[in-house]
Parts: structure tokens; C-alpha cells; sequence
């Protein structure tokens, strides 16, 4: 499948460029399959914190910084929406969790497509199913492919 039949795409509101970005559109696909999904088309908008912030305040009237923001336009199995992704906090978040900055930008992308997918984590057991997805998610990555 050629890269233009994904409807994957990635912009960036900072300097920040995503490496290999066929590589993520496959990947991204599998997670989609995977989950017994369809793709219709998923923007990443990699952005700085202050940008993430003024989404945060101005649409869900939230004072607080986050490392993603998902809007979801989902019908049913038909994936569809906007991720904001703030670079700076998955730096940040790379280094406390003690990982690599790419592994973490992976991890941000696939919680975002996991939302689409219908998986919360606002207690702790969804937190729990959410992080070993991820987990799941991300290995796929590592997949010839």
C-alpha cells in the first residue's frame, strides 16, 4: 500500500519533523486494523506547550498544560480527528519516564488513535488498559513490515 492511500497526515507547528513518516503511517494503519477499524483521516499537529494551552483553555476550559489534546470525529468504526501533540512536554516526559524522546512520541501518537478507538483512561483500571495497548501498540512498530 503506497504511502498516498493512508489518510495519515502530520503537520508541525514548531521546528519539530517527524522521522521516517511513511514508517508512521504504517504503523499508525496496523494500530487501526488491529483494533478492527477504519481509517478516514487523522491529523497529528505537533505544536510547543503554549500552543497546546491555548487549545486546552479556549475549547475545553482547561488551565493546564497536557502533552496531547484529541479531537475526535469518529462515526462509528470510520476513524476521523485532530491530535495535538506539544513537543515540549513529551521532551519532558521522555526524560522523568526515562525513555527514549522517539518512544514517547510514538506513545503520545497511539494513545491518541486509542481514544479515536473508544479506550479512556479516566480511572484506574482504564489507565491501566490504556498503558498495556500502548505497550502493545508500540511493539507493532517494530514489525517488518
Amino acid at each position: 500500500m503506497s504511502a498516498e492511500q493512508y489518510r495519515i497526515n502530520f503537520f508541525s507547528e514548531t521546528d519539530f519533523t517527524l522521522r521516517d513518516e511513511k514508517s508512521h503511517r504504517q504503523w499508525l494503519q496496523l494500530v487501526v486494523n488491529s483494533e478492527e477499524k477504519s481509517l478516514d483521516e487523522i491529523n497529528f499537529i505537533f505544536c510547543n506547550d503554549e500552543y497546546l494551552h491555548r487549545i486546552n483553555l479556549e475549547y475545553l476550559n482547561h488551565d493546564t498544560y497536557t502533552d496531547i489534546i484529541s479531537f475526535d470525529n469518529s462515526v462509528d468504526d470510520l476513524l476521523a480527528g485532530d491530535i495535538f501533540i506539544s513537543v515540549e512536554r513529551i521532551k519532558e516526559n521522555a526524560e522523568d519516564f526515562g525513555v527514549e524522546f522517539e518512544e514517547e512520541v510514538k506513545r503520545v501518537m497511539v494513545h491518541g488513535i486509542l481514544h479515536f478507538c473508544g479506550y479512556t483512561d479516566k480511572s484506574e483500571s482504564q489507565s491501566r488498559l490504556m498503558r498495556q495497548k500502548e505497550d502493545e501498540k508500540i511493539a507493532m512498530f517494530h514489525v517488518e513490515q
